[in-house]
């Protein structure tokens, strides 16, 4: 019992997620067979996601549901050439004083803080992505809504749509984020040209995700069973990015279990476009090996969570125009929650990333061939140094991350780079 407990608390959100699976197959075979017309099958995923909303925070769903009925709301009320203002500003002040409350029984009342909330201000974080993206649809008219239903029951049958795209029980835990219009895509052509079965793809990723956590746990192993000496340079190098390693393949086997759940109830299969693959991968945040193999900070940030990074591109770096890639992560760091180390991880990311551009720009024109792959060496090196510092500082939010990477010399990673950064800067202006 003590190891079932200790494992339901290391992997509660792939244990929720996988035991969804099986709703998510069941709703592949009953709307491809066409036992679910368009409407049921809306209201299988709108009411599969309360209830999990329900079952795994308890109480605090009530962020969730409260957040869709004021956007409901919004909608219904406000021009859709100003319902984005409205929307980003009353889901963002919502979201910000659920952050800010964790953050005052944490650091001050100095409270243990529920799971539960946890889970819902998570949920809560990908669901103000949806919002976001779906009022950004209907301010620039790409999506158009219209309400002019005679009964109540119809008005329903137009909103549930909307409510199934937020609270979609396979995206409600953990994205990746869809677009509104490819989502009524999926859910209306299920059944006419199903997508391939998905058992096959699933395994596939569910046999990778125990690879990676295979993987994480000997590192954690590792990392337990071996004495930290911070005079020896190199291994308190090696032992941060140890570290950084594992919270890493958290993330990946989350983002993996997520496509798995979306994959199993048919969607991410986009076979109208024929320049995506047919193998249900579309529909993802990132894939281990293409992430960890990049070269370079801006690759890097690109690949990384891509779907969310797509979101902030569209959301921020595009709209803003002084200062677009500072203003992005500066809002990355609001969403996340603004903790202390958020505040050093996301603005040490976006300096090595403007960083990149510039040295890139300025050094790879005048190397050779054989230069260009030392360069690509270093660089990889260099790229997984500067993101562990990031991750570190990120996911241990507070002082102790900061001081574990004061006291080790791969802290010297990213201010070397802005270093650079401000030496080129010099150049270019002379």
């Amino acid at each position: 019992m003590g190891l079932m407990s200790s494992s339901w608390e290391q992997h509660q959100f792939l244990m929720h997620q996988c035991f969804s699976l099986p709703f998510a197959f069941l709703f592949y075979i009953l709307a491809k067979r066409g036992y679910l017309g368009l409407t049921y099958r809306y209201l299988f995923v709108s009411v599969g996601g309360c209830v999990l909303a329900v079952v795994t925070m308890g109480v605090y769903s009530l962020l969730l549901f409260t957040s869709t009925s004021v956007f409901i709301l919004l909608v219904c009320s406000v021009d859709p050439r100003s319902v984005h203002t409205w929307v980003f500003a009353v889901q963002m002040l919502w979201q910000t004083f659920w952050h800010l409350l964790i953050q005052y029984r944490e650091y001050y009342l100095h409270e243990p803080v529920s799971i539960r909330l946890f889970l819902a201000v998570s949920s809560l974080m990908l669901l103000t992505q949806r919002i976001t993206s779906l009022s950004m649809d209907l301010q620039e008219k790409r999506v158009v809504l219209t309400f002019n239903a005679s009964s109540k029951s119809k008005a329903c049958v137009m909103l549930l749509p909307l409510i199934s795209y937020i609270l979609n029980f396979t995206t409600l835990l953990g994205g990746p984020l869809c677009s509104y219009r490819h989502f009524v895509y999926l859910m209306a052509g299920i059944s006419l040209h199903a997508p391939p079965n998905p058992l096959g793809v699933v395994l596939l990723k569910l046999m990778q995700i125990i690879l990676l956590e295979c993987v994480k746990f000997c590192v954690v192993y590792f990392l337990k069973h071996s004495y930290y000496d911070s005079s020896s340079s190199i291994y308190g190098v090696l032992w941060v990015w140890g570290l950084a390693l594992v919270f890493r393949i958290q993330y990946y086997s989350h983002w993996r279990i997520s496509e798995c759940l979306n994959n199993a109830a048919g969607f991410g299969f986009w076979e109208k476009e024929p320049e995506d693959s047919p193998d249900g991968c579309k529909l993802s945040d990132g894939d281990f090996c293409t992430i960890e193999a990049s070269s370079r900070m801006s690759e890097f940030a690109r690949r990384w969570n891509a779907t969310t990074a797509s979101w902030l591109r569209r959301m921020v770096y595009i709209r803003c125009k002084r200062f677009p890639l500072f203003m992005t992560f500066s809002f990355s760091l609001w969403w996340h929650g603004c903790h202390l180390g958020h505040f050093v991880g996301m603005w040490t990311w976006a300096a090595t990333v403007k960083a990149d551009y510039h040295i890139h720009r300025y050094l790879h024109p005048k190397l050779s061939s054989t230069q260009s792959k030392i360069y690509s060496c270093l660089g990889w090196i260099n790229t997984q140094m500067i993101v562990a510092c990031i991750v570190i500082a990120v996911e241990l939010r507070d002082m102790s991350g900061l001081r574990l990477l004061c006291i080790t010399y791969i802290g010297l990673f990213p201010l070397l780079n802005i270093m650079l950064l401000f030496i080129l800067l010099k150049l270019n202006k002379v």
